[in-house]
């Protein structure tokens, strides 16, 4: 990877995870000003390409009701240009290894359409108001692999290392709870795929607006989630449970599966690292659901600045109801027309695998938007050192919370030239994140239910 130019607001060295020194209050109170309310810079980049961040969507467009799939504000905006494999070089400093390694493995196909920089995420202002509390409280426990003295905010929203970067991208707002419903797919290399549909609910404990650091350490829970397969019929009611913790040394992570065949209940500890994801061919690991999930302890992390990088976003016509599974669906890659990718900050971080700990990716590099802590770009690399998998998520804004999440995650596989897209949810309902959950749906005896309904 070429050496990252850092920006005016980025750190001026590469800081050691070890050093895990709070925030003072004078670089707090930055928060709002000079920098947004959780963290980036508010303005823009010298050469007009990066706008200042005006507080992001404020309001959902006319006409929008909830359940709706989000209508895109920006509708109206032009591309501006595409890149494609003859023009690459002109761009190259604004990619990742990853993404030009997708050109170059597919070279007639492969482009993004650039669109106008668009700095729509935004969120409730309580979440605004936890991270200003927080921002000089909140830190790492022993080790990295949870937090505490932190709640609802971003609880490390100027980073000093990549453990604190991680972190902020793992307990991000998405909202307080959300059921979902659609569905991955991951077609062969002819183009040929089996949709699998899920149902999932997800209850963000870490977010709620009465949370507190203290019942967040008693309870020792950052979110719950269940997942159930409802299609094909083959798969059918296979289901899964994850109690995320926010203290990994005190209480791994908690999870259990149900399997149709057996009708039982059981524990699942290795629904974690590198464990193939669900019904997923081998095509991702279970911590790359959501770009990167779980406990961070197999490996070293490492800020590395922040750069100017074209990543997805604003992704409102990949999102659109009037698109079929096959509309996006193609051999080797999504399809290329309903994709938007805008020039964005990012910060930079990079994961090495610690002496004696076991990993299909011996480095992972994360590509973290400055207004939102969502990794959009992740580059995977196996133990060789060679370029492996490269992930995208394709965002938005989700304003009629509000806040910014991915549409569609897609991980690409180079050695088989496969991938697996994520999140498809054109042909289903959106999701509602109005939802009321409770601790009670989210017990072994829930998940046995969910599973023989």
């Amino acid at each position: 990877m070429k050496k990252l130019t850092l920006l005016a607001s980025a750190v001026a060295m590469v800081v050691s995870c070890s050093a895990l020194a709070k925030i003072t209050p004078e670089q707090a109170a930055r928060l709002g000003q000079d920098l947004t309310p959780i963290g980036a810079e508010r303005a823009g980049n010298a050469a007009g390409t990066i706008p200042e961040w005006t507080g992001g969507i404020l309001t959902p467009p006319a006409g929008y009701t909830p359940g709706d799939h989000h209508p895109d504000p920006f509708a109206d905006d032009q591309v501006l240009y595409v890149i494609n494999s003859s023009n690459l070089d002109q761009h190259r400093d604004k990619l990742s290894p990853g993404q030009i390694a997708l050109f170059e493995l597919y070279p007639d196909t492969f482009n993004m359409p650039i669109y106008p920089t668009r700095r729509s995420a935004s969120f409730p202002q309580y979440f605004y108001d936890a991270t200003k509390e927080i921002a000089t409280k909140a830190e790492l426990i022993e080790g990295g692999n949870g937090l505490a003295n932190a709640a609802i905010g971003i609880p490390f929203p100027i980073p000093s290392n990549g453990l604190e970067a991680i972190w902020n991208h793992i307990v991000r707002f998405r909202g307080v709870a959300a059921t979902r419903n659609g569905g991955q797919a991951a077609p062969t290399a002819s183009g040929a795929y089996t949709f699998i549909g899920f149902d999932e609910q997800i209850m963000f404990k870490y977010s709620h607006p009465d949370a507190t650091p203290e019942n967040l350490m008693a309870e020792n829970i950052l979110f719950k989630f269940k997942q159930s397969v409802t299609s094909p019929a083959r798969l059918a009611g296979t289901a899964l449970l994850v109690h995320e913790t926010m203290d990994q040394i005190a209480t791994p992570r908690q999870a259990w599966t149900y399997n149709t065949g057996q009708r039982r209940v059981r524990r699942a500890p290795n629904v974690a690292y590198d464990a193939p994801g669900t019904a997923s061919d081998g095509l991702r690991t279970t911590d790359d659901f959501d770009m990167f999930n779980g406990s961070p302890d197999r490996y070293n992390w490492e800020l590395k600045g922040k750069k100017e990088m074209y990543i997805p976003y604003n992704s409102y016509k990949l999102h659109s109801n009037e698109l079929k599974y096959s509309d996006i669906l193609m051999p080797g890659h999504i399809n290329p027309a309903h994709t938007r990718y805008e020039l964005h900050r990012v910060w930079v971080v990079e994961a090495t695998l610690k002496d004696g700990m076991r990993h299909v990716y011996g480095k992972r590099v994360f590509f973290i938007d400055e207004d939102s802590w969502q990794i959009h770009v992740a580059d995977l690399y196996d133990n060789r050192g060679d370029l492996y998998r490269v992930a995208q998520a394709h965002g938005l804004n989700y304003y009629e919370m509000p806040a910014h999440w991915s549409t569609l995650e897609v991980y690409h596989d180079l050695n088989s030239r496969r991938y697996i897209a994520l999140g498809l949810d054109n042909e289903d309902a959106m999701y509602d994140f109005s939802v009321t959950l409770n601790d009670n749906d989210f017990t072994p005896a829930a998940l046995r239910r969910e599973g023989v309904r």
